[in-house]
């Protein structure tokens, strides 16, 4: 009777470990994984916030009769691929990943273009409001750099919590947590638009 007793705290005592291992993994999993949700949703506001300048910037210089309605084309077309990918941030697959990457990366070469041959044209340099617009583009891409980077430091908390042992186990048992991606930027192209334009020299 007594060893039956025994035995049967031993087994309620190993559930009750076992539970609560169970719940902090899955909780702690959850946590992180929205911790790292909640950041993507920033990296999508800052490429936004770039998507959302772009129209008055090309609508500025359209303003000058001689600029190169190709290069112009070809920013609206490259913002247009950009803005049509949407990715569910509860689950980015590298696939999606790679894609809204090469999307941006394609809008991110069309406005260099853009911007280098904006060089060309002195007078659009000089006007106010796009020297302005150029200053909030050049503030954004620097955002967009910083939101990647904290995106990427919130997937590696969470990455490392279902893949070390002996979470992995757990995780496998449940299948309830996939790794995420990071944003790894193409070579060469994710660099961001070159937009200092040396505007006091053209004023003095």
């Amino acid at each position: 009777m007594k060893k039956g007793i025994i035995a049967l705290i031993v087994v309620v005592i190993l559930l009750i470990i076992g539970y609560s291992f169970f719940k902090g993994f899955y909780n702690t999993g959850i946590e992180l994984q929205e911790d790292a949700t909640a950041q993507w949703g920033n990296v999508e506001s800052a490429y936004q916030r770039r998507s959302d300048l772009i129209p008055n910037i090309v609508n500025t210089a359209k303003g000058y009769a001689e600029f190169e309605q190709k290069t112009l084309t070809d920013v609206i077309e490259a913002r247009s691929k950009a803005t049509s990918v949407n990715i569910d941030p509860t689950n980015i697959s590298p696939e999606q990943l790679e894609q809204f990457q090469q999307a941006q990366s394609g809008l991110s070469s069309a406005l260099s273009r853009l911007l280098v041959t904006v060089e060309r044209y002195p007078d659009l340099k000089a006007n106010e409001n796009f020297k302005e617009l150029i200053n909030e583009l050049e503030r954004t891409e620097n955002r967009i750099n910083v939101e990647r980077n904290r995106y990427n430091a919130a997937i590696k908390p969470y990455n490392k919590h279902i893949k070390t042992f002996p979470n992995n186990i757990v995780n496998n048992i449940i299948g309830n947590f996939e790794e995420m991606e990071y944003f790894e930027a193409e070579e060469g192209a994710q660099t961001a638009p070159e937009v200092d334009f040396d505007f006091n020299n053209d004023a003095a």
